[in-house]
């Protein structure tokens, strides 16, 4: 659509403040104000629901594989070994890590908490990029005898240091004459981690791999096989292969089996989101309506000498359709902008708030992360931006088709 340059000249002249239609101006700028902060907050939350997702799932495939093989009756190490040979042969597969996965209790200095216990040997600790990063404490050739790896988060609030002595509690005790008794060993806290995800670090212990089998009396059993592959893309061809290699006796799911809840929980929680910022979108779209058709009814007079001059009706349907697309267009670039530089800058954002308000706004135990997240899409990005212009245009339909209907006799004749 091409817009002369009167058109244009009424347009955005009919847009600045007057005496007469300040009110209308006013209008205006309140519906550039919703349009640019739904954009804005509409881009903010995607980009921090995008962040989340993508920060769960790399915490969660950090420490566990996205493919695991349960054995349906436990099989032994020996056993285990010969399926991780099979397995680490597959394309794709990366590395393949026995693990024996138990509940207990570990207490310390008058201190007792509920734990998950890992078993894992030292090699394949050294395996998870995850753990290493953050990983303080002996050399891990060592970790082999009675001896722990804490989570942070664990090892702050039961106040653990390295070399701290910690007493675990097996619920598999020794069976008597007066019921089960507990089996309890003390351990020496090797090391810690952090994985940057608040429910590991509080609650994830890892002990050598040997020494699970001897505290939950397994034997010489595992929980399962972790399988760690290149790409989450290659998992449905790992795992097929997988069913084919093994055969029956064994089950083997990926990651979204595991987490499947939890991760259509956010999924939901996000298009839900999508849905009630979009209305705000909406909002402004409609207060644009009614400030056109005030604008409209404002220079009823002025569309009746512009006709009897041989303006047309399209000429004059344009001009409300550019004041219009003029106040969508600045608004929707101003909300994108807007929610970039926010997106971009979320976790300085949430800081320097936290500082001035001497209040904590992204708590670990409620959201599971230690920062705020964001990672912006810019297809979304995209589709937010080209939404918004769309309902601008729609919001403008009618103002300027009212404005083109004008009767210059009747309207001249009521002046």
């Amino acid at each position: 659509m091409i817009f002369s340059k009167t058109e244009r000249l009424l347009a955005f002249r009919y847009l600045r403040s007057r005496k007469r239609t300040g009110f209308v101006s006013v209008i205006a700028g309140f519906s550039f104000l919703g349009i640019m902060l739904g954009v804005a907050t509409l881009i903010i939350v995607m980009s921090v629901m995008n962040g989340f997702r993508s920060e769960l799932m790399e915490r969660i495939l950090g420490l566990n594989g996205p493919i695991a093989i349960a054995p349906e009756w436990g099989d032994t190490l020996a056993q285990a070994e010969q399926h991780q040979k099979v397995i680490q042969r597959l394309p794709h597969v990366q590395h393949v890590v026995p693990i024996i996965d138990a509940q207990g209790m570990a207490s310390a200095h008058d201190d007792s908490n509920g734990v998950m216990l890992r078993g894992m040997t030292a090699e394949d600790f050294q395996q998870h990029p995850l753990l290493m990063e953050q990983y303080q404490g002996n050399r891990l050739e060592g970790f082999q005898g009675a001896q722990l790896i804490v989570g942070t988060h664990l090892a702050r609030r039961m106040r653990l240091h390295i070399g701290d002595t910690v007493t675990l509690l097996s619920p598999k005790g020794t069976i008597t004459a007066f019921g089960t008794i507990p089996k309890m060993k003390a351990y020496q806290v090797w090391g810690t981690f952090n994985s940057g995800m608040y429910e590991y670090d509080n609650n994830l212990i890892f002990m050598p791999l040997t020494e699970a089998q001897k505290f939950f009396q397994m034997g010489d059993k595992i929980s399962r096989l972790e399988v760690f592959v290149d790409s989450l893309d290659s998992v449905p061809t790992v795992m097929e292969a997988g069913f084919n290699l093994l055969g029956d006796g064994v089950q083997i799911y990926d990651w979204r089996y595991s987490n499947q809840a939890f991760f259509n929980a956010i999924e939901i929680e996000r298009n839900v989101m999508f849905l009630i910022l979009t209305l705000i979108i909406i909002v402004a779209a409609f207060n644009m309506i009614s400030g056109l058709i005030m604008l409209v009814q404002d220079k009823t007079k002025d569309i009746a000498v512009l006709r009897t001059m041989g303006m047309t009706r399209g000429g004059i349907q344009r001009i409300f359709l550019l004041s219009g697309l003029t106040v969508g267009l600045w608004g929707t670039a101003a909300g994108v902008g807007l929610g970039l530089l926010f997106s971009y800058h979320i976790e300085s954002i949430r800081r320097f708030l936290e500082n001035l308000s001497g209040t904590e706004l992204f708590s670990a135990e409620i959201y599971f992360l230690s920062h705020l997240p964001a990672e912006v899409n810019l297809t979304e990005v995209f589709v937010v931006g080209g939404m918004s212009l769309i309902l601008a245009l729609l919001a403008t339909i009618y103002p300027s088709w009212k404005a083109g209907k004008t009767d210059p006799v009747e309207a001249l004749r009521y002046e």
